[in-house]
């Protein structure tokens, strides 16, 4: 991956500059910590009856043209797919979040997994939004597995986006096509 400059989609109309993906290093740690923080509460997430540190998982990084940290994606390498177990990006419109969802379609590509996977929770319709308009489709509803989550993490929140009582988990996927092999 090193210094790849992946596309950043300009969804809204605005100007977007180049976003950079790389693999998180020692000197992201301190910009991951603070996104994670703010999106989950800190570095425990609880996914499909699963506490993830997202600390101990692989992590890529989205920098602007500036070199300002942008995002941060959190994944989980598996005979059965790339989970992304966490998606982050400091500024919505920047694009960073497009750029580290093309990423990790790369390292799933790289690893030979025909599948890139997610959990979202029912009341997330940003996040639906975002993972529907690339490709990803809903294949499974969880009904419940939020409410079971709190009893490994009790300061998930009882209400979410909008004002939605937050109970489900829906999984996303998209499957992928084999890299070409070459000749």
């Amino acid at each position: 991956m090193g210094d790849r400059v992946w596309p950043a989609d300009d969804e809204g109309g605005g100007r977007v500059a180049p976003i950079q993906v790389r693999p998180a290093e020692p000197r992201d740690e301190a910009d991951v910590a603070v996104l994670h923080h703010r999106a989950w509460g800190g570095p425990y997430v609880v996914v499909h009856d699963t506490r993830y540190d997202l600390r101990e998982l692989p992590t890529l990084v989205a920098v602007d043209g500036a070199g300002e940290f942008a995002g941060a994606l959190v994944y989980r390498l598996a005979a059965d797919g790339l989970e992304v177990v966490s998606l982050a990006a400091s500024s919505p419109e920047l694009g960073a979040g497009s750029a580290l969802l093309v990423a990790a379609e790369a390292v799933a590509r790289a690893a030979e997994v025909d599948r890139l996977w997610l959990v979202t929770t029912n009341d997330n319709l940003s996040a639906l939004r975002f993972y529907q308009r690339r490709g990803l489709r809903i294949v499974a509803v969880d009904v419940g597995a939020v409410d079971r989550a709190r009893r490994l993490k009790p300061t998930i929140p009882y209400v979410g986006e909008d004002d939605i009582p937050l109970h489900d988990e829906l999984r996303l996927e998209r499957r992928l096509e084999p890299m070409p092999r070459p000749r």
